[in-house]
C-alpha cells in the first residue's frame, strides 16, 4: 500500500506539474498581452474567471467532490457494479439539472454579480462592462467543469489518477490557442481568453468519458430523490460547501476589497498567487488527491490506525516541501517573477507589486497545504460540522485582518489576511483531529521538524548571498533569465536534500508504515 500511494503521488505530482508549467506558460502569454496595471483588460479578465472558478470549487472538485468520494467508495466496497453504475447516474441526473439552473441564473444575472463581487468597478464603466461580457461567455464552464469533477472522483477512487490529472492541460492549452490565434482578430483581443475557457470546458468533459466507458460507469444522467445514497452525499454537501470553499471565499472578498483599490491590484494578487499555487498544486492538490480515496476506504474498514498512520505519512511529506518552498519563494520570488512575466505589457513596477503579495502570500504556503491534508480527514469519516465551523473562523479572521490593514499595506493586506487565517484553519483542523483521538502522531516528529527548519535555513543562506541583484535580472535577457533562475533552484534544491541526508534522512522515512491491524490507535502507539 505504501509503494502504492507513493506511485499514486508521483503520477498526479508529475500530471500536476505538467499543468502548471502549461499554466505559467499561458500567463506568460497573459501578462505579456495585458498585462497588469496597464490597463483594465487583465482585472477585468481575472475577476470574470474568479466567479466560474469558485463555484467550480464548490460544485466541483470542493464541496462535491468531498461528500461524492466517501460514499461512492462505500458503494465500490460493496462489489455491486450494477447498483453502484445507478447511484452514478442519479447523482449526474441532479448535478446536471442543478448546474444548468445555476449557470442560466449565473449568465443572465452577470451584471448584479459583478456588482456585488467587485463594486469598485463601477468607478470605471469600461472595467465593469468587459467583465460582464466575459463572465457571460465564460459561465458555462461551470456546467463542463462541474461533471469533468465528478468524473475525476470515480477515475482517482479507481486508482486512475493520470487522466485527472492531465485534465487542466487542456485549459491551459485552449486558452493559449486562444491568446495566439483568435486574440489577434478581435476587436477586445482579452474576449478571446474567455472563449477559451469556456472550449476548454467542452474539451475537458469529453477527454474523461472514454475512461469513464472503460470502467463501465458512463452514467445515463437519471433524477432520483429517493436513491439513499444521493440523499447522504447532499446532506454532506451543503455543510461542505462552506468548509471546502474557505480559501475561495477568502479570495472572492479579497478581490471585492481590491476592486477599490487601483488598477492592477487584482492581477499582482493574481500573478503572486499564481507563483504560490506552483508548489501548493504540485504537492499538496497531489496528497489531497490520493488519501482522501485511502482514507475513505480505512474509514470503511474500521482500520482507524492505518487511518491515522496514512494522515501522519502525508503530513510528513507536507512539512518537508513546504518550508524549504517557502523559503524558496521568499528569496527567488522576484527573479522568478521577472523570467515568467515580466515583458510587453507587464513592468518593473507590477513586478515589485506582485512580489510584495508573492512574500504574503508565501508566508501561508505551509498552513494551506496542511489544510488540503487534514481536511480529508474529516470528510473521509463524513463529519462535516467541524470544518464549517472552523471554516466560518477563518473567514471571520480573513475578514478582521483585511480591513485593519488594508489602509496601510494596500494589496499586500488581502495576500497577508489570507494566509494568517490559513494559520487559523490549519490549527484548528488538527486540534480536532487531536482531540478526536483520530489523529496520533508517529513518534520523532519534533527532530524531524528541526532537520527540515535547519536544512531551509542553510538552503536561505546560500540563497541569500545570490549575486545576481533585481537590476541584473531586469536588464537580462530570457535565456539569460531562465538559465540563471534554473541554476539557482537546483543549487537550492541540492544544499537541502544534502543537509537532510547528511542529518540521517533517508527515504524510507516517508513511506507508509504498516500497522497491526488487530491494534487500536492511542498515544502509546
Amino acid at each position: 500500500m505504501s509503494h502504492q500511494l507513493m506511485k499514486s503521488m508521483a503520477v498526479t505530482g508529475g500530471m500536476t506539474l505538467v499543468s502548471r508549467i502549461s499554466g505559467l506558460v499561458r500567463d506568460m502569454i497573459f501578462a505579456r498581452m495585458i498585462g497588469a496595471g496597464a490597463g483594465v483588460a487583465a482585472d477585468a479578465f481575472y475577476v470574470a474567471f474568479r466567479i466560474p472558478n469558485f463555484l467550480r470549487r464548490i460544485f466541483g472538485e470542493g464541496a462535491f467532490s468531498q461528500a461524492f468520494i466517501p460514499i461512492f467508495s462505500e458503494y465500490r466496497a460493496r462489489d455491486d457494479l450494477a447498483r453502484t453504475r445507478e447511484f452514478v447516474s442519479h447523482v449526474t441526473g441532479i448535478l446536471s439539472i442543478t448546474l444548468v439552473i445555476v449557470t442560466a441564473i449565473g449568465t443572465l444575472a452577470a451584471p448584479l454579480v459583478v456588482l456585488i463581487l467587485a463594486p469598485g468597478y463601477l468607478a470605471n464603466l469600461t472595467k465593469y462592462h468587459l467583465t460582464v461580457q466575459m463572465l457571460r461567455i465564460m459561465f458555462p464552464y461551470l456546467l463542463f467543469i462541474s461533471l469533468v469533477s465528478m468524473a475525476s472522483g470515480i477515475l482517482n477512487t479507481f486508482g486512475r489518477f493520470a487522466i485527472p490529472a492531465f485534465t487542466p492541460v487542456l485549459l491551459n492549452l485552449s486558452m493559449i490557442a486562444a491568446a495566439l490565434w483568435l486574440a489577434p482578430h478581435m476587436a477586445q483581443p482579452v474576449i478571446a481568453l474567455a472563449v477559451g475557457v469556456f472550449i476548454a470546458g467542452i474539451l475537458q468533459l469529453l477527454f474523461q468519458l472514454p475512461a469513464l466507458k472503460q470502467l463501465h460507469l458512463l452514467p445515463r444522467p437519471q433524477i432520483s430523490l429517493k436513491d439513499e445514497g444521493v440523499r447522504r452525499m447532499f446532506k454532506l454537501m451543503l455543510p461542505g460547501v462552506f468548509s471546502v470553499s474557505v480559501a475561495q471565499i477568502n479570495l472572492l472578498i479579497n478581490t471585492i476589497l481590491a476592486s477599490f483599490l487601483v488598477t492592477g491590484s487584482v492581477s499582482w494578487l493574481y500573478y503572486s498567487d499564481r507563483l504560490m499555487e506552483f508548489p501548493l498544486g504540485i504537492f499538496g492538490v497531489a496528497l489531497a488527491t490520493v488519501i482522501l480515496p485511502n482514507l475513505s476506504q480505512k474509514h470503511a474498514q474500521k482500520s482507524a490506525a492505518e487511518f491515522s498512520h496514512t494522515l501522519d505519512w502525508a503530513l510528513r511529506i507536507a512539512f518537508t516541501v513546504s518550508i524549504p518552498a517557502t523559503v524558496g519563494l521568499i528569496l527567488l520570488g522576484k527573479p522568478l517573477l521577472i523570467t515568467l512575466f515580466q515583458r510587453g505589457a507587464f513592468k518593473a513596477h507590477d513586478v515589485d507589486m506582485a512580489f510584495a503579495s508573492l512574500i504574503a502570500f508565501a508566508i501561508g504556503l505551509t498552513p494551506f497545504i496542511l489544510i488540503k491534508i487534514l481536511a480529508p480527514g474529516f470528510y473521509a469519516r463524513q463529519q462535516m460540522r467541524y470544518p464549517v465551523r472552523v471554516g466560518m473562523i477563518a473567514i471571520g479572521v480573513d475578514i478582521i485582518i483585511s480591513l485593519s490593514l488594508i489602509y496601510f499595506l494596500k494589496h499586500v493586506a488581502l495576500a497577508l489576511s489570507t494566509s494568517l487565517a490559513a494559520f487559523v484553519n490549519a490549527g484548528l483542523l488538527f486540534y480536532g483531529l487531536r482531540k478526536e483521538q483520530v489523529y496520533v502522531p508517529l513518534p520523532g516528529w519534533i527532530k524531524f521538524l528541526m532537520k527540515i527548519i535547519f536544512s531551509s535555513i542553510i538552503m536561505g543562506l546560500i540563497l541569500w548571498f545570490m549575486p545576481e541583484t533585481s537590476l541584473v535580472w531586469l536588464h537580462a535577457s530570457t535565456l539569460q533569465r531562465v538559465s540563471h533562475l534554473a541554476f539557482w533552484l537546483i543549487i537550492g534544491m541540492l544544499v537541502y536534500i544534502t543537509v537532510m541526508f547528511t542529518l540521517g534522512v533517508r527515504p524510507h522515512a516517508f513511506m507508509l508504515k504498516q500497522v497491526d491491524q488487530t491494534k487500536e490507535v492511542s498515544g502509546n502507539e
